[in-house]
């Protein structure tokens, strides 16, 4: 597989494609060259790092 990359220092944001009403929260974190998804609401269950493209 591949690697995982460093998280330290990252800075999170909640993303446009969040709902509005406040249930449906996901934070990005940009990495470059990756970008990282996490549960605003348990961001200690796990990250989910994808190219941008």
């Amino acid at each position: 597989m591949g690697t995982n990359p460093d998280l330290t220092g990252a800075t999170w944001r909640k993303s446009s494609y969040s709902g509005s009403s406040g249930g449906e929260c996901v934070e990005v974190a940009d990495l470059n060259p990756h970008i990282a998804i996490r549960d605003s609401k348990n961001p200690e269950a796990g990250t989910l790092a994808v190219t941008a493209r």
